[in-house]
């Protein structure tokens, strides 16, 4: 039996992420599909309350529910740090290294993973999922990346003549991220009335290169849904944004409610895997606007949350990231560069809702199978 080592990336820093949970679990559904034993390996910083007994225990029932009983490994700095090796607070450095030794591969999400563990695999994968900007964050050297054996990404630009950041001579092997059909069933309901997606205000600022100098800019989705603000005054259709804002956005909270957007805070309905699961079941379909980034470096994307929304037969309407030359847009799924776009999107679902439920499915099953996904990577990887 193969065995895979998954490096997730934050899931018990940001434990009420029902949402980013998946990102890896759909992963790892599709290569156990595929007959694979897969392992979970995180690391956590020393410093912070991320290694707090109850937040671990937590996240563990997490993983226990969905199938990880002895196959999690979770490591920190040890005491002193400066290269003084690991401290593993869940499994003992033995079996940790045991399991690294066997492995047949590392499938790394955690771009930053440190020298001493990736050395410790035979083979390994990097996996991009933030195209354009993991690219963007070497060439600047903002992430350190090390080599692995091979690079994989789920931009379809990313690597060629259409993308507008480097390649940094790394060959990327295009993968479309997967979704796991029988976690996300489909759910038809056409007495569901609300668009909605699940959203961060804030985000960070980001780094592009003009004529040669770094230049900084906004690449909060704050930043995308305030330009699209007077959408639900172009259409009949109820929009909602279940996003994470704070007390200090109450000037942003209640512009968007005036232009007609419903707002809930994303902890209310997406604080566990199974949460945000039933939430986007229940929605008629995803509104998605995307960082600019996605915009600016046309990277060609598709969020792991809209293929959520599409498995469960929930059309997509997203913002235009760039070329793809697979997917069908304009039936199941939509794209939109202006609020009048979106508009004439919504409508045009609503005038043959079922049949775009139905589109929206098949397009999952055709392109996104979480199995397929893996079933590549294993071929490419292992080869």
């Amino acid at each position: 039996m193969t065995t895979v080592v998954i490096s997730a990336y934050r899931t018990v820093k940001f434990l009420e992420g029902g949402g980013h949970f998946w990102v890896y679990m759909q992963y790892v559904e599709g290569l156990r599909q595929a007959g694979c034993q897969v392992y979970w390996l995180e690391f956590v910083p020393r410093e912070g309350p991320w290694q707090e007994m109850s937040r671990i225990e937590s996240w563990l029932g997490r993983l226990k529910r969905y199938g990880f009983e002895d196959k999690v490994i979770l490591y920190t700095e040890a005491p002193g740090g400066q290269g003084t090796g690991y401290e593993y607070l869940v499994s003992s450095r033995s079996e940790a290294q045991e399991v690294f030794k066997r492995a047949d591969l590392l499938l790394n999400f955690h771009y930053a993973i440190d020298g001493e563990m990736l050395a410790g695999f035979r083979r390994t994968a990097l996996v991009d999922i933030d195209p354009g900007l993991l690219q963007t964050w070497m060439s600047t050297r903002q992430v350190p990346v090390l080599p692995h054996d091979l690079y994989l990404t789920t931009g379809e630009t990313v690597g060629t003549p259409a993308a507008p950041f480097p390649d940094l001579g790394v060959e990327w092997v295009h993968i479309r991220p997967p979704v796991c059909l029988q976690r996300w069933p489909y759910i038809f309901d056409a007495r569901s009335k609300e668009f909605t997606t699940v959203t961060n205000w804030w985000g960070g600022w980001e780094t592009e290169m003009l004529d040669g100098r770094e230049v900084l800019y906004d690449n909060t989705k704050r930043l995308s849904y305030l330009a699209f603000a007077e959408l639900p005054r172009l259409t009949s259709q109820p929009l909602e944004l279940a996003v994470h804002m704070s007390a200090e956005d109450a000037g942003d909270r209640q512009r968007m409610q005036s232009h007609g957007w419903r707002l809930r805070h994303a902890s209310e309905v997406s604080r566990t895997p199974e949460m945000y699961r039933s939430y986007i079941q229940r929605s008629r379909g995803e509104i998605s606007c995307v960082k600019p980034s996605c915009v600016k470096l046309r990277n060609g994307w598709i969020s792991d949350r809209s293929l959520c929304y599409l498995a469960s037969g929930k059309p997509v309407v997203m913002q235009d990231t760039g070329p793809n030359p697979y997917l069908p847009f304009g039936k199941g799924i939509f794209r939109f560069s202006t609020p009048y776009e979106a508009a004439e999107a919504l409508a045009t679902v609503n005038a043959d809702y079922e049949t775009h439920c139905l589109a929206a499915r098949e397009i999952a099953e055709t392109y996104f199978d979480a199995r397929q996904t893996a079933e590549r990577i294993l071929n490419i990887a292992l080869a």
